[in-house]
Formats: C-alpha cells, sequence, structure tokens
C-alpha cells in the first residue's frame, strides 16, 4: 500500500510539472505572437462622430505600427492614453486576444448640446466638456446661443443633461438663448410660443410644470393660440396670447 501511495503521488508531481510546462510553453509561445490587425468596436449610441479608419491612424501614428509587433512588446497602457486623448472619445479598452488580433473597444463622448456664436460652433458633451463638430455626424441637439461662459457652463451642462434623458424634452426644446442677465429662453420644435425659462434655479421643478401644462394644452389645441410661455414662477404656468 506504502509503494502505491508513493507511486501515486510521483505520477501527481510528474503530471503537475507537466502541466506547468506546458503552461509556461504557451505562454512564451502567446507573448511572442505578433499582431496580425487591427479591430475597432464602438460601444454605446450608433452616432459615428469618429470612424473605425479614425481610430485605427491614432494607434499606428508616430512610426508605433502595432502590426507585426510581437505581444510582449505592446505598450497598451500608452495605446490607451492615445486614443483618450481624442476630443471624440470618452474612453477607450485596448488589449489583445488570443489569437492576435489588437481590439479597441472605444466609446464616444455623448453631445447634449451645440453651442453656436459668431466666432465657433462646438457641442457641449454629456460630463460638460467641450467637444468639437464632426465630419462624420451632426447630432440632433439643442443650439445654444448667448451668454455661454465658464461661470454658467456646469449649471448648464446639469440641464442639457436632463433634456438629454428625457424623451419628451429631447424631442421638444430645439433652441436655448441664454440672455445677458442669465436668464433662459427656449424654443420649442412644433409651436410657435417662446419659453420663458428664467434663470436656472429649481429647473427640474421648470421642467415638471411646463410637461404637465403641454400634456393639459395638447388636448384641447390651445397651444397653437399662444405666444409666450412663463415658467419664471415655479408655482404656476403663465401663458400669453
Amino acid at each position: 500500500m506504502k509503494k502505491i501511495f508513493n507511486w501515486t503521488n510521483i505520477r501527481l508531481i510528474l503530471m503537475l510539472g507537466l502541466m506547468v510546462f506546458l503552461f509556461s510553453f504557451t505562454s512564451k509561445r502567446n507573448e511572442k505572437r505578433k499582431i496580425s490587425k487591427i479591430d475597432v468596436v464602438f460601444v454605446g449610441e450608433n452616432n459615428l462622430f469618429i470612424k473605425s479608419e479614425t481610430v485605427n491612424k491614432l494607434l499606428i501614428e508616430n512610426k508605433s505600427n502595432p502590426l507585426g509587433i510581437e505581444k510582449d512588446k505592446l505598450d497598451l497602457n500608452k495605446l490607451e492614453r492615445k486614443l483618450n486623448s481624442n476630443a471624440m472619445i470618452d474612453k477607450s479598452d485596448v488589449f489583445v486576444s488570443i489569437d492576435g488580433v489588437l481590439k479597441a473597444v472605444v466609446k464616444q463622448k455623448t453631445p447634449v448640446a451645440r453651442v453656436v456664436d459668431d466666432f465657433d460652433s462646438f457641442y457641449i458633451d454629456y460630463k460638460g466638456g467641450k467637444m468639437p463638430l464632426s465630419d462624420n455626424f451632426t447630432a440632433r441637439v439643442p443650439l445654444v446661443s448667448g451668454n455661454v461662459n465658464t461661470q454658467n457652463a456646469e449649471k448648464l451642462a446639469q440641464l442639457f443633461r436632463v433634456i438629454h434623458e428625457d424623451d419628451f424634452l429631447k424631442k421638444n426644446i430645439i433652441a436655448i438663448q441664454v440672455m445677458p442677465n442669465a436668464s433662459l429662453k427656449m424654443f420649442n420644435r412644433n409651436y410657435h410660443y417662446q419659453i420663458e425659462f428664467g434663470s436656472m434655479m429649481d429647473f427640474e421643478t421648470k421642467f415638471k410644470n411646463y410637461k404637465a401644462f403641454f400634456q393639459k394644452a395638447v388636448l384641447d389645441s390651445t397651444l397653437y393660440k399662444y405666444k409666450k410661455i412663463d415658467l419664471r414662477f415655479t408655482k404656476q404656468v403663465v401663458c400669453t396670447k
């Protein structure tokens, strides 16, 4: 019994050693495998502000073409930083598959408004950052004009996010004007009235009031009669014909 037990132990040790050897051999061979191609995958919304060809160019620029490079010599963190520095990209994940394909999973920035003035035009993204326009795709977001500056940018970004996340507001509000006194005027898609929104204080309550008013007024077709909807007073909606 003792000899059988010892032989069993020896056999287990040999099998374990073989497994370690095979794993080490496979790992070394995998590390030496050269990158065969690049595969770019976009996640999130299908609005392609940046093309896969552009991502490919970012991965191979500066004479650091990963194609043909051994996997263990590829700096994936550096490639991710390069992609994330692009003004259209929110974040990316770069890795190499077992079969030697360099994969870049890219999430683009999400624009929530487009600022238009006499000198420039750009998007405000979901996080409140500045995002350039794209030659590939135009986002259907509210046009913003007027006094947009560093003092009100963060609060405005909160308001833009609320509009973007609400199906009704997203379809209804097409333009916002920021007045010199920081009050807001808004314009809707299908009716001729102007929305006097006032300051950004309690803006979520004002939007709730507007939605409740709209749902009631649209039933009797009175919306066509109004020239101005005043939301400055959070406890009531004042309409002017």
